[in-house]
């Protein structure tokens, strides 16, 4: 990738931006930081994506594409001045041979810099791209058929992640909903079809888990949901961005202060910290993260909420 100093977008500098979207649906959220940054500074943005395109109709006001076949990128992105992508390899890994000037963020992802990853974002809009109007906002905005948290005992619990190493004891992720469904809450499990494989003593146990057919039925119905609870991964990044009270459980803190979701109100819960050694943390924290301890921080979160129905974004323009 070009590894040029970013460009001022302000002034005479590009005016036409490309933002080539992950297939993660987490990364993809933060990066439309960027997106809606770029925009409110009145420059021209179109987005490529996956995830970003089958959550279209949550961004109104965002120009967006499916992600282009290798063979016609080159063609649909000549109109564009400057191509951003948030990782160096992917989606697209042969991009610098379709455009001339690409631009990576892995130096802002990966770097030595501090706050999560939506903040650390809108850090490299005003002090790299010299943006001067720049916010956390995403520009996620709901369908107005929509009623946030109607379903305010229902609570969306999302048991699995990307990789093994985020992923809680299942057996810890059981006990949980049968805890809470015994204090008269509505529990359900989040999980995409290749995950349910994992899955299949759940009608045994008795938790719902619904099939969606793509990320916006999934997103319109956690908008509606009243609480979410889940591992380190895009599914808590969605809650958050729907402002939906998350408790997102993380293997060791300096983990978490880069990957927490950035909107509402969120809850990291982390296993206990006598554990020595990172080496260790990352072996035990299933362990040593009890269900005790996240049944306590969801309790808390409840007696704080009060029944709000903050809409997304809202104190973060």
């Amino acid at each position: 990738m070009n590894s040029l100093p970013f460009p001022s977008m302000t002034g005479d500098g590009p005016r036409r931006i490309a933002v080539v979207m992950s297939n993660a649906i987490g990364d993809t959220l933060v990066l439309m930081v960027i997106v809606h940054n770029l925009l409110r500074n009145g420059i021209d943005v179109t987005v490529f994506g996956r995830p970003a395109h089958a959550l279209r109709h949550w961004f109104p006001d965002v120009t967006i594409q499916p992600l282009p076949d290798e063979a016609d990128t080159r063609a649909r992105l000549v109109p564009y001045h400057t191509v951003l992508q948030m990782h160096r390899n992917q989606p697209m890994p042969r991009l610098t041979e379709a455009h001339p000037c690409v631009l990576d963020l892995d130096k802002v992802v990966f770097g030595d810099r501090s706050g999560c990853m939506a903040e650390r974002f809108a850090d490299f809009c005003r002090d790299e791209l010299g943006l001067s109007n720049v916010g956390l906002y995403n520009g996620m905005t709901p369908p107005p058929t929509l009623r946030h948290r109607q379903y305010i005992r229902r609570i969306a619990i999302h048991p699995e992640a990307s990789t093994e190493d985020k992923r809680w004891l299942s057996r810890r992720f059981v006990k949980l909903a049968h805890n809470l469904r015994r204090r008269g809450y509505d529990v359900h499990f989040v999980i995409a079809p290749h995950e349910r494989e994992r899955w299949l003593e759940l009608e045994r146990w008795g938790i719902p888990a619904p099939e969606f057919n793509n990320p916006h039925d999934l997103a319109c119905w956690l908008y509606e949901s009243g609480w979410f609870i889940g591992n380190d991964s895009g599914v808590g990044h969605l809650a958050s961005s729907l402002s939906i009270p998350t408790i997102s459980l993380f293997r060791r803190r300096r983990v978490s202060e880069r990957w927490r979701p950035a909107w509402g109100t969120v809850n990291v819960v982390l296993p206990w910290q006598w554990v020595p050694t990172a080496r260790l943390k990352e072996k035990f924290w299933r362990q040593t993260l009890t269900c005790a301890r996240v049944l306590s921080a969801f309790q808390r979160m409840v007696r704080d909420d009060g029944n709000t129905t903050e809409k997304p974004g809202s104190g973060q323009l």
